[in-house]
């Protein structure tokens, strides 16, 4: 295994993004490894297990695949549907910044971890969004929820893609003090080449990615003792791996105070009669759990924003 500038300090081993090249073949992959950034917004909600196994790998996901693509702003990944999880969203900022949260309306079944998309989301459509700010156009492409698992369905999404081809492995658990981890292995093939023999070169040269990338457990995207270079050096050491400066992650979220009263200013009399409990509103982050409790003079302030809002 060779590296691209290599420091004095051992690479970290928790919240980032490994990416590399399988030397043999050139193809492209991004090694994601979760630890307190993950954590922190599973506990924060307190999710039934599978809800929240779920979560984290979409979390992962999105790490993966943004080490992918241009962009300077967000990637998210939306899931909707008609199941106990009526929405799942998870995002990366540019600078590395990962939340999620998921929108659970009911009990997950028992055997929700057997089939996750379809038994917590049910029927219903996955969405990747890059957003790069008001004044840019948004890109987003869609396709409905096919498969047992998240991965599944991503595949499903990749062969609708005429841009590129890629495969994922993910992986989200509790370690033995309780924490929740994750990962995820993503392989990213280059466009076909025109000539013919390269083209079968490049065929083969996917298979037997595909093949080695198979052979990674979850355990071993999860597990804290096993380092990131570990994990690429066991799966494609015979085809030669090169590593390349990791990029960090961590917890993220965009919620603050003022986002908080801005979202209570734009909504309507009686919603806002609906919230208020003795004299108070309490506005929760979906991402965070963080809390603000509106009354007194916010209410009163938050009252006169909805009159200018209606001159």
């Amino acid at each position: 295994m060779s590296a691209e500038a290599a420091t004095d300090t051992a690479p970290p081993a928790d919240d980032l993004i490994q990416p590399f090249t399988i030397e043999a073949s050139g193809l492209h992959g991004r090694l994601v490894r979760l630890g307190p950034a993950l954590d922190t917004p599973l506990r924060a909600q307190d999710y039934p297990a599978p809800v929240a196994r779920l979560l984290g790998e979409a979390i992962a996901l999105v790490a993966g695949l943004s080490g992918g693509l241009k962009f300077d702003g967000v990637f998210s990944l939306q899931a909707r549907g008609d199941g106990p999880v009526r929405m799942l969203v998870a995002d990366v900022t540019t600078e590395g910044g990962v939340r999620g949260y998921a929108d659970v309306q009911g009990t997950p079944p028992g055997d929700a971890a057997a089939a996750p998309m379809p038994r917590l989301l049910g029927a219903g459509c996955l969405a990747f969004t890059v957003d790069q700010g008001p004044d840019t156009e948004r890109y987003q492409g869609i396709v409905a929820i096919e498969g047992a698992t998240l991965a599944e369905c991503v595949h499903h999404y990749f062969r609708q893609s005429t841009q590129f081809t890629a495969a994922v492995r993910l992986a989200c658990g509790r370690d033995a003090a309780g924490r929740w981890r994750g990962g995820a292995l993503v392989l990213q093939r280059l466009p076909e080449d025109e000539d013919p023999m390269r083209r079968d070169d490049g065929e083969e040269a996917w298979r037997n990615a595909l093949a080695m990338m198979a052979s990674c457990t979850e355990a071993e995207l999860c597990d804290p003792a096993l380092t990131p270079h570990a994990v690429l050096y066991r799966l494609f050491h015979e085809t030669g791996v090169r590593v390349f400066r990791p990029h960090p992650l961590t917890f993220a979220c965009t919620c603050s105070p003022a986002r908080m009263e801005v979202a209570v200013a734009m909504l309507s009399e009686a919603e806002i009669a609906a919230m208020t409990v003795d004299g108070k509103i309490v506005v929760t982050c979906q991402f965070c759990n963080a809390e603000l409790v509106l009354g007194g003079d916010a209410l009163a302030r938050l009252e006169g924003r909805r009159g200018d809002a209606h001159i």
